[in-house]
């Protein structure tokens, strides 16, 4: 089980750009294409934005054109929580970090069927890249 951090809105706010900020606390969502690994190709890990938990891989990346990077899987299904969203007027599975529980992204079931068929779309604005040297 993952350790929770807890922190005040103050110290959050003080801790992340106002763009993370609204991603990562009030649920937002950069728009599609415009975010800093989109089209990243570099190999390497990508983690949390709001408290470093390494969350995805380079290796489950994929182009899936929507705009926004998506993943196959997290590195370990204890990185992420999965938990319903019924916001928008529609019903969505929202992915959250399970250390800090920052909203990431949605994982959908319209991946690669051959890696599991789950696309896990998820902001840049929440991830920061640690490229592998």
């Amino acid at each position: 089980m993952t350790e929770k951090i807890h922190l005040t809105d103050a110290e959050w706010r003080e801790r992340l750009s106002p763009e993370q900020y609204a991603v990562l606390r009030q649920a937002g969502t950069e728009r599609a294409f415009a975010g800093a690994y989109d089209q990243n190709k570099a190999p390497g890990l990508y983690r949390c934005a709001g408290c470093g938990e390494p969350l995805f891989s380079s290796d489950t990346k994929y182009n899936s054109g929507s705009g926004w990077p998506s993943y196959t899987a997290p590195v370990a299904d204890e990185a992420v929580e999965e938990v319903r969203d019924a916001s928008h007027g529609m019903v969505r599975t929202e992915v959250r970090c399970a250390k800090c529980e920052g909203h990431l992204g949605h994982v959908f079931p319209d991946g690669p069927r051959d890696a599991g068929g789950l696309r896990y779309c998820i902001n840049s604005a929440a991830l920061d890249f640690e490229e592998k040297p």
